[in-house]
């Protein structure tokens, strides 16, 4: 399936998998992914919001990959040029750190892996990957969207972008579209249940998601999700 994947994603630029076919993907639901997901009720508020935001919240990790190895490097920034992000680019923005302990979780590392034979497969001759890893919190309240792209429609500046939902509670929308350069609409998807996952060709497509509101608005509710970003480096 993995393979077939890598087809997808190579002739059509993106991929929508459901949650059970991605635990399979993976070969079945992590021992620890309860821990895993947890750990998202331990991250910080993003105070680089430049809209004055209060409901993302995030955490952060620097990895090099090879086709053989998967190893955590120092703690560092996360940069993006005005010309990817015009709303948040151009500085070194400093996150806390994905705390040493989900680092090295099976969960995270099982999709690590996974993430780095997909994306591998698709350019063989590249010896070596920088990856990010991003834990992000949106949450949302009567009367306050929660926006998990302010940027709006945009490209990472990488080569692949892996999104995988881990949980939403009392979240409605949150409709990840991909859009072509011309900006025509090629896909949609909502991810809804954990383990929903989107793959993206960031170096030909852009992605966006719409904002969240609260089911119920007297209630918490949040979006968490962990986004993998992978470069050649």
């Amino acid at each position: 399936m993995s393979q077939d994947l890598a087809t997808r994603l190579r002739d059509e630029g993106f991929a929508f998998v459901g949650g059970d076919d991605m635990r399979a993907l993976l070969g079945g639901t992590p021992r620890d992914w309860a821990t895993f997901a947890a750990s998202w009720n331990d991250l910080h508020l993003d105070r680089y919001m430049a809209d004055g935001g209060r409901y993302r919240r995030r955490r952060h990790a620097l990895f090099a990959a090879t086709p053989r190895t998967l190893a955590r490097k120092p703690h560092g920034p996360h940069f993006q040029s005005l010309e990817y992000n015009p709303l948040h680019g151009g500085i070194d923005r400093w996150f806390e750190p994905i705390t040493d302990e989900i680092g090295a979780s099976e969960s995270l590392r099982t999709i690590l892996a996974w993430s780095r034979d997909v994306f591998g497969a698709l350019r063989p001759a590249t010896p070596a990957w920088n990856v990010e890893v991003h834990q992000f919190r949106i949450e949302a309240s009567a009367g306050a969207l929660g926006k998990p792209t302010p940027e709006g429609v945009h490209r990472d500046g990488v080569d692949y972008v892996l999104v995988l939902l881990v949980q939403r509670v009392n979240i409605a929308s949150g409709t990840t579209t991909i859009h072509r350069a011309d900006g025509a609409t090629l896909g949609s998807f909502t991810l809804a249940a954990p383990f929903d996952a989107a793959l993206v060709d960031d170096a030909r497509l852009s992605h966006g998601v719409t904002p969240v509101e609260p089911i119920d608005p007297a209630l918490p509710a949040h979006r968490d999700v962990l986004v993998v970003t992978f470069r050649a480096a």
